[in-house]
């Protein structure tokens, strides 16, 4: 893995996890201004689907692929997962849901050598753990933990088996289509937990909105280009990324910042990412 090729890698999916982490952000004040969870995440897939289902470049044999079980499995795995992270937002700061959300590198890091036989060194997996351990600094979970931070960790296992199945499926389709059949499945799926009265649609909601639904289908769709390329358990240490731009996010827009502890935890997850990064690009 030559050093440009890293560069291009860790630019695609640093960028994927700013979007996304924006696009949650978007969905939260949306929530707090009475938007249920559910309206918000299946908002964010349907209006996806209408921005971006002209330039997917959809092929009319194409649509009877939606109905094939891992598409569905994928799509499933992903609206979930951003549903339970949204119900998490509603009760917990943004740091520690992402720091919950944070158990999705290691399954997906471990699920793909298990499932998809990718190498896997002693020296990855113990780097990949102690960065896990500055997540546990920056959530620290004890014995007391929240409902909010549960289902975060709910969010981030759904999430690490959708990024190995991303990977499963990315060298059998197109990006686009891909992206545009998570988009329309995650539409359908979660349409019956939507259903209910909502707040007047404002400008200012409308806006919220799309900056929701476009920051996390661009962002998907940068992953989806990564996975093509890397491998996923390359891909798994630099999704750790996603934390340190939801704590700087936290104090921007809610004036949330870490304690002492949380940033001795973010300090190991920058210095553990990197070294995975490194020991990724190491000669086999």
């Amino acid at each position: 893995m030559t050093g440009s090729f890293q560069l291009r890698i860790v630019a695609m999916v640093v960028g994927a996890m700013t979007l996304i982490v924006t696009g949650d952000v978007a969905a939260r004040i949306l929530i707090a201004n009475g938007f249920s969870q559910f309206f918000a995440a299946w908002a964010r897939f349907a209006l996806a689907v209408v921005v971006l289902a002209p330039v997917c470049g959809l092929q009319r044999g194409e649509f009877r692929l939606l109905l094939r079980p891992a598409l569905i499995l994928r799509a499933c795995l992903i609206a979930t997962a951003i549903s339970c992270i949204l119900t998490a937002l509603k009760t917990e700061a943004l740091a520690t849901v992402f720091g919950g959300f944070f158990v999705g590198p290691v399954v997906s890091f471990f699920l793909s050598a298990l499932v998809l036989r990718e190498r896997v060194t002693f020296l990855r997996a113990l780097l990949l753990l102690v960065s896990f351990g500055g997540v546990l600094l920056v959530v620290k979970p004890g014995f007391g933990m929240t409902t909010g931070v549960a289902f975060a960790l709910l969010a981030g296992a759904l999430h690490g088996s959708y990024l190995v199945t991303t990977r499963w499926l990315a060298g059998d389709y197109r990006p686009r289509f891909l992206l545009f059949s998570q988009l329309l499945i995650g539409t359908v799926v979660l349409a019956p937990a939507a259903i209910g009265p909502i707040p007047a649609i404002t400008v200012s909601a409308a806006g919220l909105i799309a900056v929701s639904a476009l920051g996390s289908a661009i962002g998907n769709l940068l992953l989806v280009l990564a996975n093509r390329q890397a491998e996923a358990s390359v891909i798994a240490p630099l999704i750790y990324s996603q934390i340190i731009i939801a704590t700087v996010l936290g104090l921007l827009v809610f004036g949330e910042w870490p304690d002492a502890v949380a940033l001795m935890g973010l300090a190991i997850i920058i210095v553990a990412g990197a070294g995975s990064i490194w020991a990724a690009g190491r000669p086999r």
